[in-house]
């Protein structure tokens, strides 16, 4: 099996959106305090607490708009947190049953076909599998149900 990581938005890019950077709409991100209800942040992978103020931007996590660059809500603490680290343990944020895990090729476009929505006790095995094909330079997490963009899996 394939040494994976899962990767977390950069602090760069976060501090951007914290400071009133612009989305990926061109809008500032809205402000709002979460009621503790399952807001993931996805530059700690953690959720937002209740009564924390948290940002909701558009996000599109990749390097440039092409018809494959899905562009799609997020959340983030509105105050600096810390970066997830990565490795290959299931992020807090992932909690619900089941994600989509999409691979994309070096040209961050989808590799179609090996798609497929994975119960969440598989995600690290399928991920793996899925990048140990050579067309797959990264994995996306993505919800299941509405298809939000978590977080990216990549190979070690």
């Amino acid at each position: 099996m394939s040494m994976i990581r899962f990767s977390a938005l950069p602090s760069t890019v976060a501090a951007g959106y914290r400071e009133g950077e612009a989305d990926a709409y061109g809008l500032t991100p809205e402000r709002r305090i979460s009621d503790g209800g399952g807001v993931p942040c996805r530059h700690c992978l953690r959720l937002v607490g209740a009564g924390e103020p948290y940002l909701t931007l558009a996000h599109r996590p990749f390097p440039a708009p092409q018809p494959y660059a899905e562009t799609g809500p997020i959340f983030l603490h509105s105050e600096a947190c810390e970066r997830h680290e990565g490795g290959d343990a299931l992020p807090p944020i992932l909690r619900h049953p089941s994600y989509i895990l999409r691979g994309y090729g070096d040209n961050d476009r989808i590799v179609y076909g090996p798609g497929a929505v994975v119960p969440r006790e598989e995600i690290r095995q399928y991920a793996a599998e899925l990048l140990e094909r050579s067309e797959i330079a990264y994995v996306h997490v993505r919800s299941a149900t509405n298809n939000c963009y978590q977080c990216r899996i990549d190979r070690v």
